[in-house]
């Protein structure tokens, strides 16, 4: 029992002394301090340089800088050169903005962010739509007319993958569109143009439809971050239903998980800021459509309403008060907007389909 205990005591002094070797050798407390100092300088820095990463971009005059990029390229402003160089510049903010495209980082700082990759899908939803509405409907005179070459190719470009960091990159792939872009508008506002941009009010309401969608449900996942008990209208009835007899419809719980909310939100911040300056082209390109229609008013009206959803967030997050609690509910603000000026975009399509 001695020799067990004596064994015992000397197999801990053993390794204690080995622990104060391997202290000794990595040069005791004063190596740990440094060691936490550069961790903590590295983590301020980081969450620094995440805070100015995180700080979105700001609204640009969409007309004057059309003007001024088609001086540096000697190009001709012709119908469709402000809407395409809008959409162009909307892609090179977005790939260029502080700390350039984050969604795809997978190193801190930008591997630690939310908010602005979720911003930044937001406006690519928008791109995507625009794009494939200028591929199929506004190059095109008829729905049997061949479609543009460079549009055909800068499309399935901007429909790549928002997350993919190499072989090939998200960032190439959206850069590859850029240019695709800038060809087709070099042949539209050529002398002779060998490419074509069709103003019509059908093309115009075509793409409303769908930004009319994409905002339809925007507004439903914002209204969701309080949590409300919906119809389920998604749920066909099965039975034949007799002679006055009401179907019967199942109610479900819509809640926006917590740690999506801001991600929602900003979301939805995104495909605003797109919005407000792909509209704001529209304007300028479909002016004799929209004064034919008397729809330049309903216009101006969406775009009001969209700038006014890219007011600063005072807030350090994304509040999430109940409807008429003590605390604001910036989903719900949000949602406010968005529904606003998607009523604005039904009547607008109403006026393009019937004057």
């Amino acid at each position: 029992m001695w020799n067990w205990k004596n064994r015992r005591s000397s197999v801990r002094e053993q390794v204690d002394d080995r622990v104060d070797d391997v202290r000794a050798y990595f040069g005791g407390p004063w190596l740990t301090r440094v060691l936490g100092g550069l961790l903590g300088a590295y983590l301020v820095a980081a969450g620094l340089v995440g805070w100015y990463w995180s700080r979105e971009p700001d609204l640009f005059p969409v007309q004057q800088h059309a003007q001024q990029a088609a001086e540096r390229a000697s190009r001709q402003m012709v119908v469709g050169y402000t809407t395409v160089e809008t959409l162009k510049e909307v892609v090179t903010v977005l790939l260029n903005k502080p700390g350039g495209y984050l969604s795809n980082d997978i190193f801190p700082p930008g591997l630690w962010l939310d908010n602005m990759p979720s911003w930044e899908y937001g406006v690519l939803v928008q791109v995507r739509d625009f794009s494939r509405a200028l591929r199929k409907d506004f190059a095109r005179s008829q729905s049997q007319s061949t479609e543009d070459a460079d549009l055909a190719r800068a499309e399935p470009r901007f429909n790549f993958d928002n997350k993919s960091w190499a072989l090939p990159s998200s960032e190439s792939e959206y850069g590859e569109g850029v240019k695709s872009l800038d060809r087709y508008l070099v042949r539209l506002s050529a002398q002779e143009p060998k490419a074509q941009f069709y103003a019509r009010a059908d093309s115009l309401n075509n793409w409303l439809g769908d930004v009319s969608t994409r905002l339809g449900s925007m507004s439903q996942r914002l209204s969701a971050s309080v949590g409300r008990v919906k119809l389920n209208t998604n749920i066909k009835p099965t039975t034949p239903l007799a002679p006055g007899q009401a179907p019967q419809v199942d109610e479900e719980l819509q809640e926006t998980p917590w740690l999506q909310i801001d991600n929602v939100f900003y979301e939805a911040r995104g495909q605003a800021w797109a919005l407000s300056h792909l509209l704001r082209a529209i304007e300028v390109d479909f002016a004799d459509v929209l004064a034919k229609k008397n729809a330049t008013v309903s216009v101006r009206q969406i775009i009001r309403e969209l700038e006014a959803t890219q007011e600063p967030l005072w807030s350090p997050m994304v509040l999430n008060g109940s409807g008429f609690g003590v605390l604001a509910n910036h989903s719900l603000v949000m949602a406010n907007y968005i529904s606003r000026a998607n009523a604005a975009i039904i009547d607008l399509r109403q006026l393009l389909a019937q004057g």
